[in-house]
């Protein structure tokens, strides 16, 4: 009989590994994190530097924002996407070539599709916004899209991804309602949500391979 459950958990295995992207590196959660919290605190201790106060005012986006902080919210911005995606591709190609897979194949762009279409409607609308001077609902908009993002590209991967990317969700709808604070949340959802996902993957996944 326990020779029959192993036959079958051994089927199941090789029926996800040929239908999904199990590839994923826990590490990159935690790495995106972890670069999203240093982004955070740059961007809190410039905003401390301009008040002369460290109280939770650090993280407060103001309705009147000026041009300067908006080019360097930009830029910290882009350098975070940039040095986050990097990493995070960087340790997932490790991954894959230590189990022998290529890290660009069929179910990878399949999951790369799923993920760019709501990132890349989320940044129109996040573009949007900012022109029309709503950047104190920037931070929270990403968060929604980003979650949306995730909970699409989980059908081609592993199932955690759905129950991170619905955290970001709702932790991003939550921050609409205090736009203000919105910043706060975002570095709770891409900061220590992803460190705590990365840790879980990471402790369930990576360290089988």
């Amino acid at each position: 009989m326990q020779e029959h459950l192993n036959d079958l958990k051994e089927i199941r295995s090789l029926m996800e590994k040929s239908s999904k992207f199990i590839s994923l590196s826990g590490l990159s959660g935690i790495f995106a994190g972890a670069v999203a919290l240093l982004s955070a605190g740059v961007l809190y201790l410039k905003k401390v530097n301009a008040v002369g106060s460290y109280k939770l005012s650090g993280f407060y986006i103001d309705r009147s924002t000026d041009a300067s902080y908006l080019e360097f919210l930009f830029l910290l911005a882009v350098a975070t996407l940039v040095l986050a995606i990097g990493g995070g591709l960087f340790l997932t190609w490790r991954k894959t070539r230590k189990s022998n897979q290529k890290l660009w194949n069929p179910l990878s762009r399949k999951l790369a599709v799923s993920l760019a279409i709501p990132l890349l409607v989320g940044g129109v609308f996040a573009i949007a916004l900012v022109l029309n001077g709503m950047v104190r609902l920037v931070p929270a908009t990403t968060l929604v899209f980003y979650g949306l993002a995730l909970i699409n590209t989980s059908q081609h991967t592993y199932r955690d991804v759905y129950s991170l990317g619905l955290c970001e969700v709702l932790l991003g709808l939550f921050a609409l309602f205090v736009a203000g604070y919105s910043l706060l949340f975002w570095t709770i959802g891409f900061g220590v949500l992803h460190i705590v996902y990365g840790v879980s993957m990471y402790y369930k996944y990576d360290r089988k391979a």
